[in-house]
Formats: structure tokens, C-alpha cells, sequence
């Protein structure tokens, strides 16, 4: 796939289904991952590949999660529960902060964002589909600590990956005179 035509043409699915891609596929993936910006080579992102069971053990902690909220309805719970389940497979983004006198922590978290970025590109480029989740199951130390987080590293979000299943979402026109200035 044209890089230009990859980049312009991505979109998030709506629904996602099996297959998902191969672990070779995945190992291309993260390497893609890992070549995003990244100053004083600090390597702030990892991974967190989760399929098959992976996904069971992650519809738990999520559930878990979500009956310590106080008054939290049954139906949201539920929700929770089942969040995993969007897709055969999910990769966790993590972030570990690390002292650097040179790198505050906003640029830490830019770095791993960008490999988010590559890891949707890469994708893409292999024919498969992803979608970009944040929300309160991210940034969660409840969430963190089942992962056994360490407490420099926190959840920026989770990847949504598998097959496009129906139509994709239209992407709108945009006039690039409205998010660009000149100076």
C-alpha cells in the first residue's frame, strides 16, 4: 500500500471480527511501533497483546473496575464487561515515565501516542482495521495495578484490532485553509 494513500484513507471501523493479524504480522507491527519519536532514546512505550483468553482476564478486571464505582447502574457494568469482547484483539498501550532532565513527562507520553499512530498505519497497511479507545478503562490505576503495572506506567488507551466488519465510516471533507495558518 502507497504510504500517502494509507495515511489519508485510514478510518476506524465500526465492528471488527475475526481474523486478526498473525503473530509475524503483530512482531512487524510492534517493530513499527517502536520507531516513533522517541528523545533520549528513552523507549517510554511497551505493549500489552491481549487475544483468546487474554480477552476473558481483561473482561474481568474491567468488570471488576466497574463495581467499585459507587451507584454504577447494572447495565454499565455489563458494558464494561463486555467492552473487551469489540474485537478479537487488543493492544494495550502503556506509558513509564522516566526522570530525564531533558524530557519531561508530556513528551513521554507524545512519544507513545506516536507509536498508537504507527501501530493504526501498520495495520492499515496489512488490510486489517483498528480502533483507538480511551475513556475511564485508560489512565485507571485500578486497571493499571490488575495489569501489574509498575507505578511510573500508565494506560494511554487500547487498541482495538481485527477485521472490518460492514461499512467503514465516511471520512469528511475537510478544508485545510481551517486548521491552517501562516506565519
Amino acid at each position: 500500500m502507497d504510504a500517502i494513500d494509507n495515511i489519508l484513507n485510514r478510518v476506524s471501523a465500526r465492528t471488527l471480527k475475526k481474523p486478526h493479524p498473525t503473530e509475524n504480522q503483530m512482531k512487524k507491527v510492534f517493530k513499527g511501533a517502536l520507531r516513533a519519536p522517541d528523545h533520549a532514546w528513552l523507549r517510554p512505550s511497551s505493549f500489552i497483546q491481549v487475544t483468546g483468553e487474554g480477552i476473558d482476564k481483561l473482561s474481568a478486571i474491567f468488570e471488576e473496575y466497574a463495581k467499585t464505582i459507587p451507584d454504577i447502574k447494572d447495565e454499565i457494568i455489563t458494558k464494561y464487561k463486555n467492552a473487551p469482547y469489540r474485537a478479537p484483539m487488543i493492544v494495550i498501550l502503556v506509558n513509564a515515565i522516566k526522570e530525564h532532565p531533558k524530557v519531561p513527562d508530556i513528551e513521554q507520553k507524545l512519544s507513545t501516542a506516536a507509536s498508537a499512530q504507527n501501530i493504526l498505519l501498520l495495520l492499515n497497511a496489512l488490510g486489517y482495521s483498528a480502533i483507538w479507545r480511551t475513556g475511564k478503562l485508560a489512565f485507571n490505576p485500578f486497571v493499571a495495578s490488575k495489569l501489574n503495572l509498575e507505578a511510573n506506567q500508565e494506560i494511554l488507551g487500547y487498541i482495538y484490532i481485527g477485521t472490518a466488519d460492514g461499512q467503514n465510516k465516511k471520512i469528511p471533507e475537510l478544508d485545510i485553509e481551517d486548521f491552517v495558518s501562516y506565519l
